[in-house]
């Protein structure tokens, strides 16, 4: 049985009621239903707590994928937790505050892939952090330039919104396609797009804030020589610069 994503179309749902569906070899409970999202895509899994009928809270770790095919996420759990069992019914609540930051940096990220159009070579969402590699063939970035132009597309309140295109529509497109090193979700005969509107478009599986407006500042935070034609571009929400 898969798991019905409810991230996926609601990053701001934080709560669900789910039924224990089994557990995975690594000892993570599998839910029938989760907001948590798995780690995948330079994203980290999610963290929070599982709520039983009784009221007992069960720390979430963190959520992964449980199968190639990513259609199953294990709740992993701290190790001698008392396990919910298959059949009983559980709330997932998210440490929202986590996921939140985590929202922001991903779509500022996204961002900064419009300030900096070059290919991707790599990347990571952090807490209110995160890292663009590019591939860039001469240098000479300047990180107070950088950082006014992603405040001003940041300033220009552009609604997020995702859309569905199918595998064939996107190999039509390869041009979508900004990252180099993570290939876009596939397996289901369709892909996610994000939209930033008037500023973006690239397939993208994980959590955004609904308006570019949610990120608030935002800033470059370093600049960085990876190769000789690679630069690690750091950025971090101004609360945790």
């Amino acid at each position: 049985m898969s798991t019905d994503l409810l991230f996926r179309h609601d990053p701001y749902c934080r709560e669900a009621a789910a039924t224990v569906i089994g557990s995975s070899e690594a000892g993570g409970i599998l839910l029938d239903r989760t907001v948590f999202y798995p780690t995948g895509g330079g994203q980290p899994g999610d963290v929070g707590t599982m709520r039983r009928a009784s009221g007992q809270l069960i720390p979430v770790s963190i959520a992964v994928w449980n199968d190639a095919g990513k259609t199953e996420i294990a709740h992993l759990l701290p190790q001698g937790s008392d396990k919910p069992l298959p059949g009983e019914a559980v709330t997932v609540v998210l440490d929202w505050s986590i996921r939140f930051s985590r929202m922001r940096i991903h779509t500022a990220l996204h961002l900064l892939s419009v300030v900096l159009p070059y290919p991707v070579t790599g990347g990571s969402v952090g807490d209110g952090e995160g890292r663009l590699d590019f591939d860039i063939p001469d240098a000479g970035l300047d990180r107070d330039d950088l950082t006014a132009k992603l405040m001003d597309l940041v300033g220009r309140h552009a609604d997020v919104t995702e859309r569905w295109i199918s595998d064939a529509e996107l190999d039509a497109n390869p041009g979508l396609v900004k990252t180099m090193s993570v290939k876009p979700p596939r397996g289901s005969g369709r892909v996610r797009l994000i939209e930033i509107a008037g500023l973006d478009l690239q397939p993208c599986g994980g959590t955004h804030v609904r308006n570019t407006a949610e990120i608030g500042g935002v800033v470059v935070t370093g600049i960085e020589k990876k190769g000789k034609q690679n630069r690690r571009v750091r950025i971090a929400l101004q609360s945790q610069a």
